[in-house]
């Protein structure tokens, strides 16, 4: 359900493009193959919002008059430091609000899953215009606050602490390029505010298994020193759970599978270069006990170099 689109934004850092100097233009997320340089620290507010009316109860497409339109909006801090110029670590925390316009439940808001990544770059290869590359990136996530989990479609997290390892490679020939990564994520058990429950059998435990997950992302577009424009594919297979059965909630261990489809851009301003604007969308175009959403996001960002400081100091001891 809408809870879905919140476990991407951690896993995705809802596609944010932070900028760097205008000599060497290096946006970065944990899925794109571009590195903040070793000094820099960019840092800035992503707002998201993501609406559906529509979902699938397993593989049956319908709505629910009991829930209206189903809504989820975040503000999240993130930012990148270039511990050296193959070596990167990302944070992402976000503040995430639920509403639906119909019936009786209530949406629910809080702090959610602080998400930490490093990002590694092992191989890198030019030759004339073109250039190829490969990253690793780990990353682990954990809950903040003890937000409920068991409240599904608008519970704001699963509240389980995930660990993924994710490969990324990319060629870039002149300004184009195509990137493609592929992602595991193990995701921890948690527990629920109820002693018993039912999913294709009777537990009597407040312990759910959760099931890992596994996500391919594909994109390509147009990278230059003060633009990104990009087209962004993404499937999510959960690998296990079970599907929501028939007017029943959703449940944290549900099978959530989905493909989405989406732009995304980020724009350097010439004659600020350290300041950068992002933006864009995705709609879900097929999916498994998802909410068959619609998301938006924009955000500022700012990079700070430790660099010229150091240097400065070096020169002030000289003297």
């Amino acid at each position: 359900m809408n809870v879905l689109r919140l476990f991407k934004n951690n896993f995705f850092a809802l596609l944010l493009l932070c900028a760097l100097n205008p000599v060497k233009v290096k946006a970065q997320t944990d899925q794109d193959a571009v590195m903040m340089i070793k000094n820099n620290f960019c840092v800035g507010p992503v707002y998201n919002y993501s609406s559906w009316k529509n979902y699938w109860e397993g593989t049956l497409k319908r709505e629910n008059l009991n829930l209206g339109t189903v809504s989820t909006q975040s503000f999240s801090l993130m930012g990148n430091y270039g511990i050296t110029s193959k070596l990167n670590v990302l944070f992402n925390m976000p503040y995430v609000k639920t509403k639906a316009t119909a019936g009786t439940l209530h949406g629910l808001k809080g702090l959610q899953d602080l998400s930490l990544w490093l990002k590694w770059l092992p191989y890198e290869k030019d030759w004339g215009n073109s250039s190829f590359s490969v990253y690793g990136v780990g990353g682990l996530s954990f809950p903040t606050t003890n937000y409920v989990a068991d409240f599904l479609p608008l519970s704001i997290g699963l509240h389980s602490t995930n660990l993924s390892a994710r490969i990324i490679a990319d060629y870039q020939v002149g300004n184009l390029f195509v990137t493609g990564s592929g992602t595991y994520t193990y995701r921890t058990n948690i527990k629920i505010d109820r002693t018993a429950y039912y999913t294709t059998e009777m537990h009597l435990t407040n312990k759910v298994e959760m099931p890992d997950v596994a996500v391919f992302n594909l994109r390509a577009g147009y990278r230059s020193h003060f633009l990104i424009a990009e087209a962004v594919l993404t499937n999510q297979t959960t690998l296990g759970g079970f599907d929501i059965r028939r007017n029943d909630m959703p449940f944290p261990s549900n099978k959530m599978n989905m493909t989405s489809a989406g732009v995304g851009f980020k724009y350097t301003v010439h004659k600020i270069p350290a300041l950068s604007i992002i933006g864009g969308g995705s709609y879900v175009v097929a999916g498994r006990n998802v909410g068959q959403s619609r998301s938006v996001y924009g955000g500022i960002f700012y990079v700070f170099s430790f660099s010229h400081k150091e240097k400065a100091n070096q020169e002030d001891k000289k003297n």
